[in-house]
């Protein structure tokens, strides 16, 4: 099973905040974008047994977006 995660940066908590369509129930956040990778490789196979039945194998691919405004002075 192939996962897609996605984590945005929430620049007001200043925290990632990780979601994914392919696994419902996955909202987790830190201001750590590595322990959030942590936390998600725990989580998913955990909430993919919580909605299906039988072992699976799970690759999960990491997709992120940030959206920073700078000042261009000229």
């Amino acid at each position: 099973m192939r996962c897609k995660i996605v984590f945005r940066w929430d620049p007001e908590e200043a925290v990632w905040i990780a979601t994914s369509n392919d696994v419902p129930g996955l909202v987790l956040e830190s201001g750590s974008f590595d322990a959030l990778v942590e936390r998600v490789k725990q989580a998913v196979p955990e909430l993919v047994k919580l909605n299906s039945s039988g072992p699976q194998d799970f690759k999960l691919s990491f997709f992120t977006e940030r959206e920073d405004q700078v000042l261009a002075y000229g």
